[in-house]
């Protein structure tokens, strides 16, 4: 299974991709947050259990049975629960047991998550293509979203390594990673986010363009290491990604002596964005009185 968080509104939808079935699976309690408007998780949750025994009493428990359960990543804490998926059949079945004016567009959104995901298989390109317009709605600079996407490249190929090298996915790439960041920002993930004020928020989608960088110097340097060294195991891969880590560590504490300035920042992508496009803002035109030519 294959995960990816979707966005519907701007909002977060946990999904994974079944190979064998090639089908999407939903996270069933995130899209009921949104068509209920849920606050949060633990309220979603509760309207899903009232619903469920609804459903059952309705005749529907097949339904029920069918829909399967996976371990996803939480967004409150970042580990991993059982949660209730439902392919995209059985989740338009639950949305008409649930009165919302948000039901219609949500039918929609699913239909074309599953014609995307179909064309993606066919040409992989349009993944990316896709991935640069969200970031370009979202107001990213178009040097910050070609460092993002050479990042994301870096991190596939890290975790391919070390999936190679006998780390387990979740627990155990989440330990590495906490060692990475140590070694080159001088705090574990936690705590960058909290510089950041981030909770649920990707920390790399907040990041600078240099942040992302010396992000991705770590990230590719661990990963040729751990190529060249071989590394077996949890303890021989954190050695590794520590040593990873402190090339790029060493290259951000020479930035700052030579600019006299750190490189982290507190900004998270809203305050950076909006600093991006204030100084758009403030360049001269030739309306404010610049010239075209010096002459």
């Amino acid at each position: 299974m294959k995960e990816k968080m979707q966005l519907y509104e701007d909002q977060p939808i946990r999904t994974a991709w079944d190979s064998e079935r090639e089908e999407w699976l939903f996270s069933i309690v995130d899209v009921v947050r949104v068509l209920t408007e849920q606050p949060d998780a633990r309220h979603a949750s509760t309207y899903w259990a009232v619903l469920k025994k609804r459903l059952t009493a309705e005749g529907a428990a097949q339904l029920l049975t069918n829909c399967k359960q996976l371990k996803m990543k939480s967004a409150t804490d970042g580990k991993r629960y059982k949660t209730d998926v439902a392919n995209t059949q059985e989740l338009l079945r639950i949305i008409q047991s649930i009165p919302s004016p948000k039901a219609e567009p949500v039918k929609r959104w699913l239909a074309q998550v599953g014609a995307e995901r179909v064309e993606e298989t066919i040409d992989p390109e349009l993944s990316i293509d896709r991935a640069l317009e969200t970031y370009a709605k979202k107001g990213y600079s178009p040097e910050w979203i070609n460092q993002r996407l050479r990042a994301i490249q870096a991190r596939k190929e890290l975790t391919d390594e070390w999936q190679a090298h006998g780390v387990t996915e979740g627990r155990e790439y989440a330990i590495l990673t906490d060692e990475i960041t140590k070694a080159w920002a001088g705090m574990n993930t936690r705590q960058y986010k909290a510089l950041k004020g981030l909770k649920k928020e990707n920390l790399r989608d907040n990041m600078s363009t240099l942040e992302l960088a010396l992000n991705l110097l770590a990230e590719a340097t661990t990963a040729e290491l751990t190529r060249v060294e071989d590394p077996q195991g949890l303890e021989e891969n954190r050695a590794v990604s520590k040593r990873g880590g402190t090339v790029a560590g060493n290259a951000r504490r020479e930035i700052e002596a030579q600019t006299g300035r750190p490189v982290l920042t507190a900004q998270n992508a809203v305050q950076l964005n909006a600093l991006v496009t204030q100084m758009i803002e403030d360049v001269p035109t030739v309306a404010d009185g610049a010239a075209d030519d010096p002459e």
